[in-house]
């Protein structure tokens, strides 16, 4: 080696000793138990009109509303699918979704014209559909409107430059790198990006703090439909909905296994296939890794443990396998972001009607049992909701400006958004979010000045 290149080789090699040199300063310079991260440059690696964090139903429609309306637009999803609860969660079953138009329309067309919904024998579609379709499907759809879709990346940060969103900050496999948007969606289900950027929410019930408990779910092979018609229900097999639901519990516990959730349910995918959800992980927090972490690991044992215990019954059930997990596990209730309006009880109760309103919800109070001790299936509620509507102003964002919500974590408080959380609606959300979003961002205004006129 030439006396150049030893030279080179060296200064290399002093670069990691300065570093830890600099470390230890600033790890001697923390508080007890905390370490100081050094301060450094980040690169704005992309730039985009509307920026959409967040690739589930709520996001995707969000990123086609954007991008259809001529906005360059940027989807950021942390998962290798978009979907979200759809595709990585498993949950293959359109709810509140008959009654609405636009994307979620199209995308239930473009479903039945690839023969991935399920069909009862008279001819019909359930609200069952094939997961690796829909995953296809939803890239096409990003693909044609030209939504730019980066996958494997997580929104970690928010950086506010004068009371307004001006870069989402993420980390990939790339390394931590700044996104630069005029006008930003949170779609991430819990609030994420939103609290980020210092945007005000709640968590659960107001009296407690519980939320609603987690679910995993998994599909299940090696069972034909005719044989098991007591234990699921569809439009091939009309019963009231308890009945399959305490067959099944019943077959499981004969398997010497108890679901943790009392109405454990079969949805027909296909003859050979089914949806099984039939767990419920209570007592932790969407908005806590480590409980999202328990949550699953028990879950997964506990399908594991249903299924084989299942298998051991014999009959009809000897041959069934649990064939796939999701990815992520179903978390109904994360941070509820503060709007310029909250989405109330009372609406639903009576039924409310609004100017701006950008979806109608026909979904009944759903909220899944908070206290094991007392219930382990859904809380008993005293009234009935109305069909309603939720407004464009309980999409945007209070705190800040640039920032519109989609999905679950819109501004609405507990009851509210046991109703408004499901998919149907996470979508007729986002994609007023994103049609707004590229109204206000194309036009230099912010989403508080955009009217619903302008979405078109």
């Amino acid at each position: 080696m030439n006396r150049r290149g030893f030279i080179r080789l060296g200064g290399l090699a002093a670069v990691p000793a300065a570093l830890t040199g600099t470390a230890r300063a600033a790890e001697a310079a923390a508080p007890a138990g905390m370490v100081r991260e050094p301060a450094r440059d980040i690169p704005v690696a992309e730039s985009a009109d509307v920026v959409v964090c967040g690739g589930g139903p709520a996001g995707v429609a969000a990123a086609l509303g954007a991008a259809r309306k001529g906005a360059k637009t940027l989807l950021l999803e942390q998962h290798g699918c978009l979907g979200g609860i759809w595709t990585a969660g498993l949950l293959a079953w359109l709810l509140d979704c008959d009654n609405k138009k636009g994307i979620m329309a199209e995308i239930i067309a473009r479903l039945n014209a690839r023969g991935a919904r399920t069909i009862a024998a008279g001819g019909k579609p359930t609200n069952a559909y094939d997961v690796e379709v829909m995953k296809l499907l939803l890239e096409s759809l990003c693909e044609e409107a030209g939504v730019q879709v980066r996958y494997h990346t997580r929104v970690a940060a928010a950086i506010v430059a004068g009371g307004r969103v001006a870069h989402a900050v993420t980390e990939s496999k790339s390394g931590r790198e700044a996104v630069a948007g005029k006008v930003f969606v949170d779609a991430t289900g819990d609030g994420d990006f939103g609290a980020q950027a210092g945007c005000g929410f709640d968590i659960g019930q107001p009296e407690t703090g519980l939320t609603q408990p987690m679910s995993l779910i998994g599909l299940v092979a090696g069972v034909h439909a005719p044989d098991i018609k007591g234990f699921y229900n569809d439009l091939d097999n009309a019963q009231p909905w308890a009945a399959p639901k305490d067959a099944l519990r019943a077959a499981m516990e004969a398997g010497g296994h108890s679901p943790s959730y009392a109405k454990p349910s079969l949805f027909r995918v296909r003859d050979g296939l089914f949806i099984l959800m039939a767990n419920h992980e209570y007592g932790v927090k969407g908005t806590n890794a480590r409980d999202v972490t328990r949550a699953t690991l028990r879950a997964r044992k506990e399908l594991h443990a249903l299924i084989d215990g299942l298998r051991g019954t014999g009959g009809v059930w000897k041959d069934v396998r649990l064939v796939a997990t999701a990815e992520q596990i179903g978390v109904r209730e994360g941070r509820r972001l503060h709007g310029l309006y909250t989405v109330t009880a009372d609406d639903l109760k009576e039924g409310r009607r609004f100017d701006d309103a950008v979806c109608r919800v026909h979904f009944g109070v759903d909220v899944h049992a908070l206290d094991p001790l007392k219930n382990k299936g859904i809380d008993s509620h005293p009234w009935k909701a109305k069909p309603y509507d939720i407004p464009l102003r309980a999409l945007v964002a209070k705190d800040v400006r640039g920032l519109l919500f989609a999905g679950r974590c819109i501004s609405g408080d507990f009851i509210a958004h046991s109703s408004y959380r499901v998919t149907g609606d996470a979508v007729a959300m986002g994609e007023a979010a994103g049609k707004a979003a590229a109204v206000a961002a194309l036009g230099g205004k912010t989403p508080a000045e955009v009217s619903v006129a302008e979405l078109g």
